[in-house]
C-alpha cells in the first residue's frame, strides 16, 4: 500500500480543516439567523464547487408552520433570510478556501428535514473528470428535462467525492417559463420545477450504475443565465 507523501498529507489535513471551519461557520450563522441550528453540517469542496449539506434542521416554529401545512410559509422565511446571509457565507467561504464565490444556490428537503446550499466558483466549472455511470446520469437527467421542460442544450456533471454528485444544465427554459420569468412569477416557477423535477428523475436507472445509491436530490436555477444546478447526496457502497 502507497503511503501519502508529505505534500499530500498536508494538502488533505488543510481541506479537512477548511471544510471543518465552514461547517461550524455555516452551523453558527443558520442558529443565529433561524433560531435553530443544523444538527450535522457537512462540507465538500473542489476547485470549482463547495456543498454545505444540513442534517435535522427545522425550528420549533417551523416544524408547527409544516405540520399545519404551512410549507409555503417556511419556505418564502427562508428564502427571505437567505437572501441576507448568503453574502455573509459566500465572504467567508472565500477568507477559507480563496474561492471566489459568485453564487450561493440552495434548495430545502423539509420533509427530511434537510438542505443543500451550493457555492459555486467564478472561473470555469471544473467538470470534465469521469466517474462510474456518468453516461448513465446525463441520461437519466436528459429524460426528465424532456419531460418537465426541454433537452438541456448542455449537460455536464462530476463527483467531487464519493457522496456528492453535481450535474450542470444549461439551455433548458421554455418560452412560457422565461415569460413567467419577466411578469414576476419566479419563485413559483422555481418551486414547481423542483417538485417536478424530482418527482420524475429515474433514481433507479441512476442507483443502477453508479458507486452508492441517491440518498436526497437538491435543485437550483440561475434563471438570468438559463442554467440549473443539481446536487446528488449519495450514499456510499460500504
Amino acid at each position: 500500500m502507497k503511503l501519502p507523501s508529505s505534500d499530500e498529507q498536508t494538502h488533505t489535513l488543510d481541506i479537512n480543516e477548511k471544510q471543518s471551519e465552514i461547517s461550524s461557520y455555516v452551523g453558527k450563522v443558520l442558529r443565529d439567523n433561524f433560531g435553530k441550528g443544523p444538527g450535522s453540517v457537512y462540507v465538500s469542496i473542489s476547485d470549482s464547487f463547495v456543498v454545505i449539506y444540513v442534517k435535522d434542521f427545522l425550528s420549533p416554529m417551523e416544524r408547527v408552520l409544516y405540520s399545519g401545512n404551512q410549507q409555503k410559509t417556511v419556505e418564502k422565511t427562508r428564502s427571505f433570510l437567505m437572501d441576507t446571509i448568503s453574502a455573509e457565507i459566500r465572504a467567508y467561504i472565500k477568507l477559507i478556501t480563496k474561492l471566489e464565490i459568485e453564487n450561493l444556490y440552495y434548495d430545502w428537503s423539509l420533509e427530511n428535514q434537510s438542505g443543500v446550499f451550493l457555492g459555486v466558483g467564478s472561473g470555469p466549472i471544473d467538470v470534465d473528470a469521469a466517474y462510474f455511470g456518468k453516461n448513465e446520469v446525463h441520461d437519466a437527467v436528459i429524460r426528465m428535462s424532456e419531460k418537465v421542460e426541454k433537452e438541456p442544450a448542455a449537460i455536464r456533471s462530476t463527483r467531487i467525492n464519493s457522496r456528492t454528485l453535481i450535474v450542470v444544465r444549461d439551455g433548458i427554459l421554455v418560452e412560457i417559463e422565461k415569460q413567467l420569468i419577466r411578469d414576476g412569477n419566479e419563485e413559483a416557477l422555481r418551486n414547481a420545477k423542483g417538485k417536478l423535477e424530482k418527482s420524475m428523475l429515474n433514481l433507479d436507472q441512476i442507483n443502477s450504475h453508479i458507486e452508492g445509491e441517491i440518498a436526497e436530490v437538491f435543485i437550483d436555477w440561475d434563471f438570468d443565465i438559463d442554467r440549473s444546478f443539481l446536487v446528488m447526496i449519495v450514499n456510499p457502497n460500504s
